[in-house]
């Protein structure tokens, strides 16, 4: 049995699970409200403020879907709860990032044009200094895709470390040419 599978999920106070069929599974929380469906293989039920993932067979597909279920939903309780952030640092001589209100960023990574994100619906962006970004959401699929495309904008090269990093990433190094 799948070791991630068979624990159950805490549903804290004041969030609701609402499970329609065996598949649809909502959570309301006081951030927002969640909604999935889970593969059919799967079915979920809830007991006494827990909520258990369970599988029907020891099929190859019902294990592997059984523990990838089960931290979808973790994911969704903490989000409605909890939240989620990625952090990213901007490394680099006039790179910096501006707010331009909670859903847009404005980047000046060395290009000779701005580069200008636009938050899809439920992710705001913090910028505390101009090289440091902060991604919130509650859905932590969303906010680590946001995340990556934010750094994809200007990987960290592997020279001077110069680009968009999450914070704590460590860049593997090269030495540069030698010369005489």
């Amino acid at each position: 049995m799948s070791r991630i599978g068979k624990v159950a999920v805490g549903v804290p106070a004041g969030v609701s699970v609402e499970i329609t069929g065996s598949n649809d599974v909502t959570v309301s929380g006081p951030k927002g409200k969640l909604s999935r469906v889970l593969p059919g293989v799967i079915t979920i039920r809830e007991d006494s403020g827990l909520l258990h993932v369970e599988r029907p067979n020891d099929e190859r597909l019902s294990k592997a879907l059984h523990g990838l279920s089960r931290t979808l939903v973790s994911n969704m309780v903490t989000g409605v709860t909890a939240g989620f952030a990625k952090e990213l640092e901007i490394i680099g001589v006039g790179y910096r990032a501006v707010a331009k209100g909670p859903g847009e960023l404005e980047l000046f990574l060395g290009f000779s044009h701005t580069v200008t994100i636009v938050a899809p619906e439920g992710i705001t962006f913090e910028v505390p200094t101009p090289t440091r970004v902060i991604v919130r959401g509650i859905d932590k699929e969303v906010v680590g895709q946001v995340a990556a495309n934010i750094r994809k904008v200007r990987k960290p090269e592997p020279y001077k470390g110069k680009g968009v990093r999450y914070l704590g990433e460590k860049v593997q190094r090269k030495a540069g040419k030698t010369g005489k």
